[in-house]
């Protein structure tokens, strides 16, 4: 399991329209998901220990960011052939069990993460309310194991500015976790 880092924010890269399923049985796209003062979107996934960490923290987050007019997706765009951990079915329960509120929804054929350029999970991408991208970077100090509870909250900090401002901040410290588990072509 490689571990790789986020290329630096792209700063004003415009966000890429989706149309995925959610483990709700609704589809999503960008004009759904997004909130009046910005979007984040989450390459996540079921099995990484990196995600696993900072789940009920991105819970958390997702659920203060709201308040600031910020929308949220996650996308689950690994192949379950090889980490069926990673199934629909089992993207089901982690949604349930975590009580995520936000849209966890599957990117079978991967188009999307390319389009992205998403590289690992988790994988951030936030977004201002002309969703051009503003935030490339890591959730918290967490790696593998959570950090502490008082760590600095970079995403949260990060995207608070996104929606007052709708600039994100110049440093930013890069996500760290699992490669994307691409199909073999």
């Amino acid at each position: 399991m490689a571990s790789l880092e986020t290329p630096i924010c792209d700063f004003g890269w415009k966000a890429v329209n989706f149309d995925l399923p959610g483990v709700d049985k609704r589809r999503y796209d960008l004009a759904s998901v997004r909130g009046q003062n910005g979007l984040l979107v989450m390459f996540i996934c079921n099995h990484c220990p990196y995600v696993k960490a900072v789940r009920d923290r991105i819970v958390r987050d997702v659920a203060e960011l709201h308040t600031y007019g910020i929308g949220a997706v996650a996308i689950m765009s690994n192949d379950p052939a090889d980490y069926p951990e990673d199934s629909f079915d089992n993207m089901v329960r982690v949604a349930r069990e975590y009580h995520f509120p936000f849209p966890y929804v599957w990117d079978e054929t991967q188009e999307i993460a390319k389009a992205y350029a998403a590289v690992c999970t988790p994988d951030f991408f936030g977004f201002n309310n002309n969703l051009e991208l503003q935030y490339r970077g890591r959730l918290d100090a967490s790696r593998k194991e959570a950090a502490p509870p008082d760590v600095r909250r970079d995403l949260f900090e990060a995207m608070r500015q996104v929606a007052q401002t709708g600039r994100g901040p110049e440093t930013q410290v890069p996500s760290i976790g699992c490669s994307i588990k691409w199909r073999a072509e």
